[in-house]
């Protein structure tokens, strides 16, 4: 009698009506926008840790920069004061220079006096004795040889020094 499409209709009403009566449309829009305001929840999450990093980003971006441009100025700083050292060791290496070099023409101008005054004495000597030498063998008498002897080394001392 009936047709089996009809019965697969009827089935098909009362399947419908059966969902309709648990309010399983209902249930199932619920789920849906539960799920998409969970989605919106994460998505607003993910924007807020985006916004974060992006943050972070900056900060840490700024303070590299804030490093380096220390570095660079400690650098530079230690470059200027290298120089003022290697300066300051300069002057001081030539100041110390000219003070040995100030004591060593001392020390030879001071042997030069030693040597001139030995060689002096020594001539002195050297000519009062051969002055004794002479008078003694030329004069005869002992009163005119002292005088004489006596004179001449005076003359030859007074003369030499």
């Amino acid at each position: 009698m009936f047709d089996a499409s009809l019965w697969a209709l009827v089935g098909l009403i009362l399947f419908f009506v059966l969902l309709w009566y648990l309010k399983v449309p209902g249930k199932v829009g619920a789920m849906l926008d539960q799920q998409a305001d969970n989605i919106k929840q994460e998505l607003e999450g993910a924007r807020k840790l985006r916004e974060e990093a992006q943050a972070l980003m900056a900060e840490y971006q700024r303070k590299r920069k804030e490093a380096e441009a220390e570095a660079e100025q400690i650098v530079a700083d230690a470059k200027v004061e290298a120089d003022r050292l290697a300066e300051e060791a300069k002057v001081a290496l030539e100041e110390m220079i000219a003070r040995r070099t100030k004591a060593a023409e001392a020390k030879i101008a001071q042997a030069e006096t030693n040597a001139i005054a030995e060689v002096r004495s020594r001539a002195a000597d050297v000519a009062a004795q051969a002055a004794e030498t002479i008078v003694a063998s030329s004069v005869a008498k002992a009163e005119v040889q002292d005088k004489v002897l006596t004179e001449s080394i005076k003359q030859v001392s007074d003369n030499l020094n």
